[in-house]
């Protein structure tokens, strides 16, 4: 796990953004799945077994996805392998990018199945239109710590088909159970800007600056937080072996 952190952490920018934005395209394939399947079914749980496409996608062609860099990149930071600079470059960049490419591609399913539109339009304001209370709150926090988990399944798992049943039910709670999740609801959301919805990029940014927040609190705090107080003897390996390295 150190050893792959810190080589997703020294990667260049041009590395950081490019693959952040396939990954922005990639998960946006899953939305239209999740869309089309919701549109079909009105289905939240089989949309989303529907979604876990993007994340199978995320996993087969090693690209970046924001939120699934709570545990690795951060162990590999824990390790002194790589600084926090490099780590808020990896986080920064990938959000960025992964937004970049979403935005792109779901302005192009639109306008491609119009259909959609309409159902990214009414799945928007399940989000929009909810207060910043506990409920919302949670939801953004569960969000966070079940995307932590899939990435920790994945890392435990041996072989490519225990990876993807770990991206199965990453996809069944996090789209399946609608939490609040900073990249994936994003995708929706510009949908239905992209499918004209009463509603704009403010609105967005006003639910998505606490929703990012409480996604990397909830990955760090119930996820990571307990693999490196669990592993502290090897940390202190890692950490000793760095040392004389250096």
């Amino acid at each position: 796990m150190v050893s792959e952190g810190a080589q997703r952490l020294h990667r260049t920018w041009r590395e950081v953004l490019t693959t952040g934005l396939a990954g922005g395209l990639e998960v946006a394939v899953g939305v239209l799945a999740l869309l089309a399947v919701y549109a079909e079914t009105g289905s939240h749980l089989l949309a989303g077994l529907a979604f876990s496409i993007g994340f199978i996608a995320l996993l087969l062609a090693r690209s970046e996805l924001f939120t699934e860099g709570f545990l690795v990149p951060v162990t590999a930071v824990a390790a002194r392998r790589a600084s926090v600079g490099q780590l808020a470059k990896l986080w920064s960049g990938t959000l960025v990018a992964n937004l970049a490419g979403g935005w792109i591609l779901m302005w192009i399913a639109v306008h491609a199945l119009p259909e959609l539109g309409a159902t990214a339009i009414g799945s928007s304001a399940t989000f929009l239109d909810a207060p910043l209370d506990l409920q919302s709150a949670c939801l953004a926090f569960l969000a966070g710590s079940s995307i932590t988990l899939m990435t920790r399944m994945q890392q435990g798992a041996h072989t490519e088909g225990g990876k993807i049943v770990a991206a199965l039910a990453g996809a069944f709670v996090l789209a399946g159970l609608v939490l609040f999740h900073s990249i994936l609801d994003s995708l929706i959301v510009f949908g239905g800007i992209h499918a004209g919805g009463a509603f704009g990029y403010g609105d967005w940014l006003a639910w998505f600056w606490y929703t990012t927040l409480l996604n990397v609190a909830g990955g760090l705090l119930v996820v990571t937080a307990l693999r490196l107080v669990r592993s502290k003897e090897l940390l202190e390996q890692e950490r000793a072996d760095a040392a004389t390295e250096g």
